[in-house]
């Protein structure tokens, strides 16, 4: 009988197009017949002549069935496992190119590192593992995993994190935050000479936004005057621009990530210019609020989570963009700086910037994009699999 960890799936022409062009997934709609593979198992992916096109990792739940890891055949766990270490090792040593100036970093960025439907961030003395497929939620996986980490790394402790709606997705089981390897899950790291707190059992994704560190530096570069960073979760902008800003106001919607982000900024007091002001309320009404009033910075942030988590969200998600923009233009005097973001994948680069263009219209604002900027060299842009390209940061001067 064949082991079940290792069966054929067959795929539809369309979607052996895909991968030949490229990309890594293949959908639920283009699995053509899976012989009974197990949740999690490696599958010799097959196109509609027989042709074997690579191995994968299979889920028996999520939409995206297959996540292709290779284009060569695999026929041994442990086959298996010594290419996940020569991954580990060679994303390890890309982080080392491209890193500097910060003791964390994302370690593993899933499709782009090659290694599907895994996270590894690293936190100075931590690093954290997040999976977001079946296949990687095995103790003897993760435990290889987390031992490699050790090693390539020197980390002393390894933690793991979980979101919900993905292990929903995955029909996994819940699990808390907790610990593979070491004692320890709390710490403080630094970006660009900025130092935050960082615990493992807690905040959102794998907990805080590595993917921005370097708009971060790039927008303190610009930066002058009067600062309002909005949706600033633990302060991230807000800590960059106190260094050079005369006054900084940052706002979020969520009281526990403003706690956090006042912790972060006492880590930072010998070096910022002055106190932050930290307010808790909705970025919508704030910025409708003071723009009627008439409010005026040198300085504006916009950073707002992904508005469009799907397709369907994407009219929606638009309108909430433009809005934001509208309002932050009309409240920015000339020469000012406008920073703003989007990390909806959904969201393209040229739509972003049609958008912004039609906020400016409506404000009356000439526009000078000074950067188009993406995420941060450690989330590398996959050629050939267009969702890991989703962060756009543009740097804007405005008269």
């Amino acid at each position: 009988m064949a082991d079940p960890s290792f069966m054929e799936v067959s795929i539809s022409a369309r979607a052996a197009k895909r991968l030949r062009e490229g990309h890594v997934w293949v959908y639920a709609s283009d699995v053509t017949g899976d012989n009974g593979a197990q949740s999690g198992a490696l599958a010799q992916v097959l196109d509609a002549n027989k042709q074997l096109l690579g191995t994968a990792l299979y889920s028996s739940s999520s939409q995206i069935k297959l996540r292709l890891l290779t284009r060569r055949p695999l026929s041994s766990e442990n086959e298996f496992l010594q290419l996940v270490r020569d991954r580990l090792a060679s994303a390890v040593e890309y982080r080392k190119m491209v890193v500097t100036g910060s003791d964390s970093c994302r370690l593993v960025f899933s499709e782009a590192d090659l290694l599907p439907g895994l996270i590894v961030d690293r936190y100075n003395d931590i690093c954290t593992l997040q999976v977001l497929t079946q296949a990687w939620d095995q103790p003897g996986r993760k435990q290889a995993i987390a031992g490699e980490l050790q090693e390539l790394t020197q980390a002393e402790h390894i933690a793991e994190r979980a979101e919900d709606r993905i292990r929903e997705l995955e029909q996994l089981p819940p699990l808390p935050p907790g610990l593979l390897h070491g004692s320890k899950s709390a710490t403080v790291f630094s970006m660009n000479g900025v130092r935050f707190h960082y615990d493992a059992r807690s905040g959102q994704k794998t907990g805080a936004f590595l993917d921005q560190r370097e708009n971060y530096a790039a927008a303190a570069a610009y930066a002058h005057g009067t600062a309002l960073d909005v949706c600033t979760y633990q302060g991230g902008f807000a800590l960059h621009l106190a260094r050079v800003c005369e006054r900084v106001t940052a706002l979020d919607i969520s009281r526990e990530a403003l706690e956090a982000a006042e912790q972060n900024e006492k880590l930072n007091a010998a070096a910022n210019k002055n106190e932050i002001e930290w307010m808790e309320a909705n970025a919508f009404d704030l910025l409708k609020d003071y723009a009627t009033a008439g409010r005026q910075y040198d300085v504006i942030v916009l950073d707002p989570p992904a508005f469009a988590r799907s397709k369907r969200n994407l009219p929606a998600a638009i309108r909430g963009y433009k809005e934001l923009n509208l309002r932050a233009l009309k409240m920015l005097r000339p020469g000012g700086i406008l920073v703003t973001c989007s990390c909806s994948f959904h969201v393209s680069e040229p739509s972003f910037l049609e958008l912004l263009t039609a906020a400016a219209q409506d404000a009356h604002r000439s526009v000078r994009v000074l950067e188009k900027r993406t995420q941060s060299r450690d989330h590398p842009i996959l050629l050939g699999v267009p969702e890991s390209c989703y962060l756009k940061c543009v740097i804007c001067s405005v008269c």
